[in-house]
């Protein structure tokens, strides 16, 4: 019979190696291998009992979309596709103290109050502490089933023998163990195991399964990168403690889109929706400062309007600062970069600092229009128009592209009462122009120059005047 054999895993990305070394070939990190015993096969390969064979179907057939729990949290609702899906799994990362298990502690309770059976399992807190938080959001009431444990035989065995549950809560896959490895909770073999048996479990049973997990200090999950290749979704739970904002955005999901966000506020009474988060991002704005600029932009399906804020000052040294708050700061320095080479501008001498306002992280780049316009605002020390929202993509030449679903970035605009958008001209032949709305006047241009141009004639009337 085989023996046993030790291998080395990093504790970081998951890769193997034959033996100990101090730093991990695969991402860099150092001290982060940690040793586990690989179990041998029974055999080898033809040696063992026969599997028997697949059924193979066509592509044409007729599905009924997949059932849902209602959390009856249209927020997070939103960001699943409708509700949980039953035999699914879903994995909620997020800072620490960032409201994971605010916002799951409501959603099921809010489930169980409307009948479902839900399960809320916790390791890292006692069943004391969270019937505190429960009473202090309002929900000691909701007839939630509550445990605290971590080891999983224990865990396992109570799930076979659930009939009804709708929904299962793990509050941390971190703390969770399996007993025949040798290995502590929280590495990479324990976080993998246990979440294999859990999703098994899950499908088994038909219940919705919710992991919450750790994240590092670059903002990723913690664990092996397998995990979320093994779930059906994966959520983010993204926010600056300073800001009441807290964003839930999907990066992965099997039952529904992709990139869609869900936007609450945190209150003494927990998290709250917010229906209308382009109203909230804007309510502090001041429409006569120069260096801001409304950005319409889009997460997932939904359009959501974000003052970008630019800021320039004399740079005390030969190394002039870039730093950005809310966007990509490698996109910035290509920006700085076409505004220099192409429309004259110099930043070389100033100190640039950019932000999103409200902690939202924009990742389109659709943004690059409305950065451009904070930066030369900024520069030129002129406002932008108070009602005037800005969208469209930058090139290295200048030239300002297109971007999709311009109609539903100008219908919101409308909404909140902007009466402009510049945004990119149309310059192939048979492209399809937006859908004008009414009220609504389009500025489209086609390079920065155009954008530039209208800041650098009111700078010179300006001096004139002086």
């Amino acid at each position: 019979m085989a023996k046993d054999r030790a291998r080395y895993v990093c504790q970081s990305c998951g890769a193997a190696h034959p033996k100990w070394q101090g730093r991990c070939d695969a991402c860099g990190e150092w001290n982060t291998l940690s040793e586990e015993v690989v179990q041998s096969g029974p055999g080898p390969a033809g040696k063992g009992p026969r599997g028997k064979g697949l059924d193979f179907v066509g592509l044409k057939g007729q599905g009924a979309p997949p059932p849902r729990h209602v959390t009856g949290l249209a927020e997070l609702d939103r960001v699943l596709g409708g509700g949980f899906v039953p035999a699914s799994a879903v994995l909620v990362g997020g800072d620490p103290g960032i409201g994971k298990s605010t916002i799951l502690l409501q959603a099921a309770a809010r489930m169980a109050t409307g009948g479902k059976r839900v399960l809320y399992i916790s390791g890292e807190e006692a069943v004391e502490q969270v019937r505190l938080r429960a009473r202090r959001l309002g929900l000691a009431e909701a007839p939630l089933a509550l445990a605290n444990a971590t080891a999983l035989r224990d865990i396992t065995a109570s799930l076979e023998s659930e009939r009804e549950a709708a929904l299962v809560v793990i509050d941390s896959i971190q703390t969770m163990w399996l007993d025949t490895l040798d290995s502590a909770p929280g590495t990479v073999a324990q976080v993998r195991a246990c979440a294999a048996e859990l999703i098994r479990t899950a499908k088994a049973r038909g219940f919705a399964l919710v992991l919450v997990g750790h994240v590092t200090k670059e903002g990723t999950l913690a664990g092996p990168r397998v995990l979320e290749h093994m779930v059906d979704a994966t959520l983010y739970f993204e926010g600056d403690r300073g800001h009441q904002f807290r964003i839930l955005r999907a990066v992965k999901n099997r039952f529904g889109a992709t990139d869609e966000i869900g936007v609450f506020e945190m209150t003494e009474g927990g998290l709250v929706e917010v229906a209308n988060p382009s109203a909230l991002f804007l309510a502090e704005r001041r429409g006569n400062i120069s260096g801001s600029a409304v950005f319409a932009g889009l997460e997932g399906t939904r359009p959501v309007l974000v003052e970008v804020q630019a800021l320039l000052s004399p740079s005390a040294g030969g190394s002039p600062r870039r730093q950005v708050v809310g966007w990509d700061g490698g996109r910035l320095a290509m920006l700085l970069a076409v505004l220099e080479a192409r429309c004259g501008l110099t930043f070389a001498q100033a100190d640039v600092y950019l932000n999103i306002a409200g902690g939202l992280r924009i990742n389109e780049p659709a943004a690059d229009l409305a950065v451009a316009a904070a930066l030369v605002s900024a520069m030129t020390d002129r406002p932008t128009e108070a009602d005037a929202v800005y969208f469209g993509e930058v090139g290295l030449s200048g030239e300002v592209r297109q971007v999709a679903q311009a109609e539903s970035r100008l219908r919101e605009a409308r909404k909140l009462g902007f009466g402009a958008a510049v945004l990119p001209r149309r310059l192939a032949r048979g492209q399809k122009p937006p859908a004008p709305v009414e009220g609504l006047r389009l500025d489209e241009i086609g390079h920065l120059a155009d954008l530039v141009a209208p800041f650098a004639a009111q700078t010179v009337k300006r001096k004139e005047r002086a």
